[in-house]
């Protein structure tokens, strides 16, 4: 294994924490949501504010499935970036991989909740798959 460059583990460190706050800033956005629909998701829920149990609302659900698809997608990129940069990529390739990737989930992001359209929200989606998938079959054929 690679001793892994103190640079580009800086630059991971950087985007990885925004990516981060990122995923934390959907909770709120999610209890925005419920909050301004009156929509909840519990019956206990409803001691504290006024509406009703709906499992279902549109707007509600968009916002949800957004933090899911950041979910399945942040995830596994943490972990095979983490692997990926411990093979001694190119420290330009390693930083512009990471900024694009975190680039193109916060537009993922934007194109599905604040400003929903196509293609944006595909390509932004391929784009940050595509470089998962670079890197994890770099990683093992690195490690093979």
């Amino acid at each position: 294994m690679s001793e892994i460059n103190p640079e580009v583990l800086q630059v991971f460190g950087f985007w990885g924490s925004v990516l981060v706050l990122k995923l934390l800033a959907m909770v709120p956005l999610t209890a925005r949501q419920r909050f301004r629909k009156n929509v909840f998701a519990n019956d206990e829920d409803l001691r504290f504010a006024k509406g009703k149990v709906i499992y279902n609302d549109p707007d509600v659900e968009r916002v949800r499935r957004s933090h899911l698809n950041d979910l399945e997608n942040i995830l596994p990129w943490f972990l095979v970036t983490y692997l990926w940069i411990g093979t001694g990529p190119s420290p330009w390739l390693a930083k512009i991989l990471i900024r694009t990737f975190v680039l193109a989930r916060v537009t993922h992001t934007v194109s599905y909740v604040i400003l929903p359209q196509q293609p944006t929200r595909a390509i932004s989606f391929f784009v940050g798959l595509g470089i998962t998938a670079f890197q994890a079959i770099r990683t093992l054929l690195y490690y093979s």
